[in-house]
């Protein structure tokens, strides 16, 4: 089900043809733990505070205004209401520029996804009508939309029954390769090297299932928190890299191969399983700040340090 409250809203238009919709946020980012900066002294959380870079003096919220920096110190004081009257089409519209295959576009030029959804029972039949021309041609749109106060290429393709629109950055936003890659030497591989890589790549093959992504460091630290909530200590030195085992490419190759062979002859019922969540666990046992899945996941491990904690003290 979308949320309350869109986006943006507004049309989209192919030549003579256009229909209400809204657009939503495709991805969020509250599911993470996240911190606050608080006074190691008192406890208290810390707020932010606005000072006048000149006068060192802070100011109040509604003193803060928009500046466009003409000279050294020296700003040009724009108004919000100014801001909102320069309009453009795209501001309340996305016009379809064109269609251009999909294996065309560089994914270096992709940015932020947003759902569209048809936003009027009216407009459902001429978005139903753009999405299926496009699927049907295996092809995007590219069209403009202002999305806070700038305007943004955003390139449409169907999915499901919507559509993603992806805002594209413009070429000065996107490095030039030759800067980075231009010093990496044309390197002519042995035959025998590539097979023995190639076959490696057979061998961890698999489908994308994002579904399976584990954030283990995020993991690691919910765990770390529930410890430090139930006054276990919690260790503070660091993990030192592995050192680098030099050993000859070709041997490195083929111990990598050996081991993952002998993980895919593994019996299945050997491969560990992961546990079955009961009903109703969703929470954790101790609450903290996120609320994602990391921390579902964290939860049973939160329940088991106390045992060890416990041998410490029978050994002392």
């Amino acid at each position: 089900m979308a949320p309350a409250r869109p986006y943006w809203k507004g049309y989209l238009k192919l030549s003579l043809v256009s229909c209400p919709i809204a657009l939503y946020a495709a991805t969020s980012s509250t599911e993470r733990v996240a911190f606050r900066q608080i006074s190691k002294k008192t406890g208290n959380r810390l707020r932010q505070q606005l000072i006048d870079d000149v006068t060192r003096e802070p100011i109040e919220p509604d003193e803060k205004g928009r500046g466009f920096e003409v000279g050294k110190n020296q700003y040009l004081l724009i108004e919000n209401d100014e801001l909102e009257a320069v309009t453009i089409e795209s501001n309340h519209t996305i016009e379809i520029d064109s269609f251009v295959p999909r294996e065309q576009m560089d994914e270096r030029y992709l940015d932020s996804p947003y759902y569209l959804v048809p936003n009027e029972p009216v407009g459902q039949e001429a978005f139903a009508v753009i999405r299926d021309a496009m699927r049907g041609k295996d092809m995007v749109a590219l069209g403009r939309i202002v999305l806070a106060k700038r305007e943004r290429v955003v390139m449409l393709q169907p999915w499901d029954k919507g559509l993603v629109g992806t805002t594209l950055r413009y070429p000065y936003e996107v490095r030039d390769t030759k800067d980075y890659f231009d010093d990496i030497p044309d390197m002519k591989l042995p035959k025998d090297m590539l097979q023995l890589a190639e076959h490696i790549l057979e061998t961890k093959a698999g489908d994308f299932e994002p579904e399976k992504f584990e954030d283990r460091y995020e993991n690691a630290v919910v765990e770390m928190i529930q410890r430090k909530r139930a006054g276990i200590p919690v260790p503070t030195e660091r993990i030192a890299a592995p050192a680098p085992n030099v050993v000859s490419l070709m041997d490195a190759l083929k111990r990598s191969l050996a081991t993952e062979e002998a993980k895919s002859s593994e019996p299945a019922a050997k491969v560990k399983k992961g546990k079955k969540r009961a009903a109703g666990q969703r929470e954790m046992l101790l609450p903290i700040a996120g609320k994602g899945t990391a921390r579902e996941a964290a939860k049973e491990k939160a329940k088991e340090p106390a045992r060890p904690a416990t041998r410490q003290r029978k050994a002392g």
